[in-house]
């Protein structure tokens, strides 16, 4: 699902948008052989229909309404020559919004495809020209490296991050929820057969947050399609993670707004946070890696013995009032909504005591939400009130802070149908061999690393550790929040899966690379539930001054 508070600002839609290691080399595109140029071949695209049959889902066919060429030469352009196309998947229903859609077909193919996912609530084209999320910055991206990319906006268009209006309308919900990328799955399958003359030898799948959904959605409903995917921060469980957001959102503004915390407060909580927890992985350099050890020696006893203002009351930024503590240990807590959805009876915790900074899913900066939202209230609440308004209680003029589940449950149950992916059986993803990728950061305070932990388990606890460890690796990784944080990990992603794929080689501890501006240093990322601790010697930016621990 695209996040500092301020208002959502540019930057962060862009990095919950967006969202890898392996040292295999990427695969060598191959000679496209004798057959028309290139300009000819991507021109003839220019137009080109498919059919409704076509496409595994049902749709009024699509169109492509260009298709253009692009030089190796071009200015700006660092993927080698590509066929540009974009198009359109009508809709079903007439009211329904249509599906923008953008494959680049490039004329050195290595007969490879690479879907990319999108973000939020989607509403924004992805055009397959970047980077996937995640990336090292000294890599090329895909399309230069030979595949041939894709991306599409969801099935609808969106005027802001989490504008959930699109969701009124049941086909769009039913695109964004998770048919959309089958659409544009298939409808990229036709043009590149039709560009190539051949399907794809090998089709994967890269996301983040919503993305990271989406892959799992690609893996789980339309497993025959990919080969393999990277599913980064996963949003798989959208209805539960949202009422789960609403929670936590309506924890900061409880008690009549006692709870409210000023950004000032929330970086004395975190501060704290971290002064006592850094150095238990044998090093202070701003990462908490033990959180296990963090909630022993820290968690909420260490906030009321450390923080508590004198006799309770609020007397400024210096300390935490009882109102405000009591709203700290509900968004560090367990969430149950009363309703069970798509298998889940419960969202997990928060992690704002185990290194989350909670100034992407800030506090906001008034201490009671307005209705319809100013765009100042909190992040998680304002996200919580979208699906609340646009999709459960379909009333835009509701008020989220009112919302009781149990009163809605079937359309809750309804939505967790629609929009999430827990409950969906993996067993024909791994019959046909199918690889995946998982990866969480600990520092993530959009969507809680615990909710990706609870898939995990609850994975290995269906299908035993042989069979899971035969087709799936997970990553938690310490410091990464949602695309950013304190140690902002990129990673070789799809290196790690190509190698396994295609060469049998199954990824161990990668190597993650800080992203942060002069940060200039590695960790191993560590397979779960190990995390990295320093060794005691060597430098403490160096991945090999690491050892993968699990105590």
């Amino acid at each position: 699902m695209k996040i500092l508070y301020v208002p959502l600002s540019a930057l962060v839609l862009a990095a919950l948008a967006a969202c890898g290691g392996s040292d295999d080399p990427a695969p060598i595109p191959s000679d496209p052989g004798p057959g028309p140029s290139a300009a000819q071949s991507c021109s003839d695209l220019n137009g080109r229909m498919i059919a409704k049959a076509e496409i595994g889902k049902p749709t009024s066919g699509a169109v492509v309404q260009s298709a253009t060429l692009v030089k190796a030469d071009a200015e700006g352009n660092a993927n080698g020559e590509y066929c540009a196309v974009r198009g359109i998947v009508m809709p079903v229903d007439p009211a329904a919004p249509n599906l923008e859609f953008q494959v680049n077909l490039p004329t050195a193919w290595n007969k490879r495809a690479l879907q990319l996912g999108g973000g939020a609530f989607n509403g924004s084209l992805v055009t397959g020209l970047g980077k996937y999320p995640l990336q090292p910055a000294d890599s090329k991206a895909p399309l230069a490296q030979g595949y041939a990319t894709l991306g599409s906006d969801g099935g609808h268009k969106s005027s802001a991050g989490f504008d959930a209006s699109f969701a009124l309308n049941a086909e769009s919900l039913m695109n964004f929820g998770q048919l959309s990328i089958k659409k544009t799955h298939d409808v990229a399958m036709a043009l590149i057969k039709a560009r190539y003359g051949a399907a794809p030898e090998r089709f994967y799948f890269i996301g983040a947050s919503q993305g990271g959904h989406e892959a799992l959605d690609a893996a789980a409903r339309y497993p025959g399609d990919y080969d393999g995917v990277v599913s980064n921060y996963p949003a798989y469980n959208v209805t539960m993670l949202h009422l789960g957001s609403l929670n936590a959102g309506r924890a900061m503004y409880g008690n009549g707004g006692a709870n409210w915390m000023s950004a000032a407060k929330v970086k004395l909580l975190t501060d704290a946070v971290y002064a006592a927890c850094d150095p238990l992985d044998g090093v202070k350099d701003g990462v908490i890696s033990n959180v296990a050890g963090c909630d022993a020696a820290f968690g909420i006893a260490g906030v009321r013995a450390t923080l508590r203002c004198a006799g309770g009351g609020d007397t400024g930024d210096t300390c935490l009032s009882d109102a405000q503590i009591a709203g700290v240990e509900t968004i560090a807590s367990p969430y149950r909504p009363g309703v069970e959805i798509a298998g889940m009876t419960q969202f997990e915790r928060w992690p704002i005591l185990e290194g989350a900074l909670f100034n992407v899913s800030s506090y906001g900066t008034v201490p009671q939400p307005a209705n319809p939202l100013s765009g100042k209230e909190a992040l998680l609440y304002s996200v919580g009130a979208a699906t609340t308004k646009y999709i459960i209680t379909r009333d835009v003029n509701f008020d989220p802070m009112t919302l009781d589940p149990k009163t809605y449950e079937t359309r809750i149950k309804e939505v967790g149908a629609i929009m999430d992916v827990s409950d969906v059986d993996l067993a024909p993803f791994i019959e046909k061999g199918g690889k995946l990728i998982m990866i969480h950061g600990t520092a993530d305070d959009f969507i809680t690393p615990h909710n990706s932990i609870v898939y995990w388990n609850k994975l290995v606890a269906d299908k035993g550790r042989s069979a899971v460890d035969g087709f799936a690796r997970f990553y938690v990784v310490p410091g990464l929040g949602h695309g950013f944080g304190p140690f902002n990990a990129t990673y070789d992603a799809l290196g790690a899966l190509t190698g396994w794929v295609e060469r049998g080689t199954a990824p161990g501890v990668l190597t993650a690379i800080d992203a942060n501006p002069g940060a200039a240093r590695t960790r191993p990322m560590c397979r779960f539930p190990g995390w990295p601790k320093y060794k005691g010697a060597g430098p403490a930016g160096d991945a090999a001054s690491f050892a993968c621990v699990t105590e």
